[in-house]
C-alpha cells in the first residue's frame, strides 16, 4: 500500500457553535448576525469561501479540537448586514494552534482523511442502510406517516458514513465522535449500533401503539 500524503496544513477563520458538528458533504445553513462574522464570511467571499466549523460543548462551553470545513455555495445579504448563507461540508481539520483571537477565530489546521483500507466496506454499509430503512419504516409507522430513505444517499461507504453522521439529530456528542474517527469501518460500526438501537425503540414504541389501537 502506498504511503499517505501528508496533511495538509493551511490558516483557517473558525465558526465555534453550540451542538453543531458538520460532515463531509452535509448541508448547514447559517444565519450570520454577529457583526465579527459577517466580516469573518465578507472575506471568505472574497478568499476561497471556506471556514471551519468547531462543535462547542454546551456544559463544558469547550470548543472541540477537530471539526469540518464548511465551503459557502450560497450567500444571501440582507439590506441590514445579516446574512442567510448555505454551506456544504469538505474536509475535516484539527486545530493545531490558534494564530488570532479577534475579532474572531483563525486557527492553524491540518486537514484529515480516513485510514486507507484493502477491505471491503460494501457489506457493513449495506448491514446499516438497511438498518437506516427499518428506523424510516417504524418512524413512519408510529407518525401515521409514509417515510421514505432520500434518493440521493451516497453510495460509496466512506460518503455514506459521513451521510449518516450528519443526519443524526440530538446526539451531538456521538457525532463528535464519529467525526473524529479516522477508520470507515469503525465508523460504520458505530453507526450500526446507534441505528440498532434506535430501530430497538421504536419497535418498542411500535409495539405499544398497536397494543393501545387493538384495545
Amino acid at each position: 500500500m502506498p504511503s499517505a500524503a501528508p496533511p495538509i496544513v493551511r490558516e483557517l477563520p473558525l465558526f465555534p457553535l453550540p451542538e453543531v458538528v458538520l460532515f463531509p458533504g452535509c448541508p448547514l445553513p447559517l444565519h450570520i448576525f454577529e457583526m465579527r462574522y459577517r466580516e469573518m464570511i465578507n472575506k471568505a467571499m472574497e478568499a476561497d469561501k471556506m471556514f471551519g466549523v468547531l462543535n462547542v460543548n454546551r456544559m463544558t462551553s469547550k470548543a472541540a479540537k477537530i471539526g469540518g470545513c464548511a465551503r459557502i455555495v450560497e450567500c444571501d445579504k440582507l439590506p441590514d448586514g445579516r446574512m442567510n448563507i448555505l454551506t456544504i461540508g469538505h474536509e475535516r481539520f484539527r486545530v493545531k494552534e490558534y494564530v488570532k483571537e479577534r475579532p474572531y477565530l483563525v486557527a492553524l489546521v491540518e486537514f484529515i482523511e480516513d485510514e486507507d483500507t484493502d477491505l471491503d466496506l460494501s457489506n457493513k454499509a449495506q448491514e446499516v442502510d438497511e438498518l437506516l430503512r427499518n428506523v424510516f419504516r417504524l418512524s413512519g409507522k408510529i407518525s401515521n406517516r409514509e417515510l421514505e430513505v432520500p434518493l440521493d444517499i451516497p453510495q460509496e461507504p466512506k460518503e455514506f458514513s459521513y451521510w449518516i453522521a450528519g443526519n443524526l439529530y440530538g446526539v451531538a456528542a456521538e457525532q463528535q465522535m464519529l467525526l473524529e474517527m479516522t477508520n470507515t469501518m469503525s465508523r460504520l460500526s458505530s453507526e450500526g449500533k446507534l441505528l440498532d438501537k434506535t430501530l430497538k425503540e421504536l419497535a418498542a414504541r411500535s409495539a405499544l401503539k398497536d397494543a393501545f389501537e387493538n384495545n
